[in-house]
């Protein structure tokens, strides 16, 4: 599909789709948890639905109550020899695991770019858990017959926190406690937000500064009622797009908020747009935006947000951590080179940092390269266009934002 997006101010109140990286948290533990867990304040993304399939798969009984809320009744207790984790890098990493704690031979089968993306960083420590693994040199399919077994383990944690999401997840029910040192964690608020989630249903998992985790054996997910707390990836993109284009109220977000993307706050602060925060709302207002320096290394998904938002300050901005977006849907870094190359933007990478010089944004034709937050970013800097941007490939963007286009077109006002 292909997308027109013109200039436009933008005025109004919405509420952002509810955090996938909870929801998908959420999901697994009602898959291991005893009885039914009520989960409310879902969107049905494409990752959302690839994490209820793979559920669904491995034994859970998912009914859909209303259009935002589902019950599991949970319990491992396979389908199927074969889990389709779609396109979803978190899916793949943290199930695998789970998937462990099963006395079956598994196979972890992906589509599209994931194929491609490393899988390496799960097969030895898995190994090392008592886990049977089979992978394909270290991507997907990977095969793991279980079950995981508690012990002392090391993780590379450079690369992604996804598969050490994985391993808290599934290690309190192995029969033994189990100690993790992990070498360079990256995407710390991630983790947290896997020891929130897990302590909601009753397991409680520690650390010592992210290098050591320690998780005890024999524990029990006990089955609640909560609701997700709304996305910050895809209110940054949101909050962006009021800062260069006009005011937007974004609801059922918080400052207080575990999720790493809530560092956008900080950048748009210091690129100079106005921000108001409520205990359950954030606004952002235009206001003449500058350069700004940021550290992206431990929200990397910031970063197509941050270059729309770059792109409108005047001066060079600098973002660091570019190591982190070689393995994302797309290798970000380039992606976002070559597309903002079009709108007439100059991209400069150097060493672990990406420099963009603000300017005029010209009307283009744009890929997607399949990566929704490379569309969604387009969309952003076309309010701020000559004229419009094309974007090809348009409907990725449903991997995480289904109605990303149509809310934006719903916040236009009159010029």
């Amino acid at each position: 599909m292909d997308k027109s997006v013109p200039r436009g101010r933008l005025s109004g109140t919405i509420t952002p789709p509810c955090s996938k990286s909870y929801a998908q948290r959420a999901l697994a533990a009602a898959l291991l948890a005893e009885g039914e867990t009520v989960l409310r304040n879902l969107d049905f993304c494409d990752d959302t639905l690839s994490a209820i399939r793979v559920i669904e798969t491995l034994g859970a009984k998912v009914e859909r109550l209303d259009e935002r809320t589902v019950k599991v009744r949970g319990g491992l207790a396979p389908q199927s020899n074969l889990l389709n984790v779609g396109e979803s890098g978190l899916a793949t990493r943290m199930f695998t695991p789970i998937a462990s704690l099963c006395n079956m031979p598994i196979t972890i089968q992906g589509e599209g770019t994931l194929l491609y993306r490393p899988m390496h960083m799960m097969i030895e420590p898995l190994r090392k858990l008592g886990v049977d693994v089979r992978d394909g040199g270290g991507r997907l399919p990977v095969e793991v017959c279980g079950p995981i077994k508690g012990g002392e383990i090391e993780v590379d944690g450079s690369v992604s926190s996804q598969f050490l999401t994985g391993l808290l997840m599934a290690l309190p029910l192995a029969e033994e406690d189990t100690t993790i040192a992990v070498e360079d964690a990256v995407s710390k608020p991630y983790l947290d937000m896997t020891i929130d989630m897990a302590s909601k249903f009753g397991v409680n998992i520690q650390h010592n500064d992210y290098k050591e985790f320690y998780v005890e054996g024999s524990q029990k997910y006990e089955a609640t009622d909560i609701a997700i707390e709304g996305d910050w990836s895809a209110a940054a993109m949101m909050l962006v797009a009021g800062a260069i284009a006009g005011k937007i109220t974004l609801t059922n977000i918080s400052l207080l908020s575990k999720q790493a993307d809530v560092a956008i706050c900080d950048a748009l602060v210091r690129a100079g747009a106005l921000v108001t925060s409520e205990p359950n709302s954030i606004t952002v207002e235009e206001r003449d935006l500058v350069a700004f320096e940021f550290d992206a290394t431990q929200c990397p998904d910031l970063f197509p947000a941050l270059a729309a938002l770059a792109a409108a300050a005047e001066g060079e901005s600098v973002i660091y951590g570019t190591h982190r977006l070689e393995h994302k849907e797309s290798n970000r870094a380039e992606a976002i080179k070559q597309e903002y190359a079009k709108f007439g933007i100059e991209v400069r990478l150097e060493g672990d940092a990406m420099y963009i010089k603000g300017g005029e944004i010209h009307s283009a034709e744009c890929d997607s390269h399949h990566d929704h937050r490379i569309a969604m970013s387009a969309a952003v800097s076309a309010l701020r266009s000559v004229g419009e941007i094309l974007i090809h490939d348009a409907e990725c963007v449903a991997k995480s934002y289904p109605d990303f286009f149509e809310v934006l077109e719903s916040l236009r006002k009159e010029q």
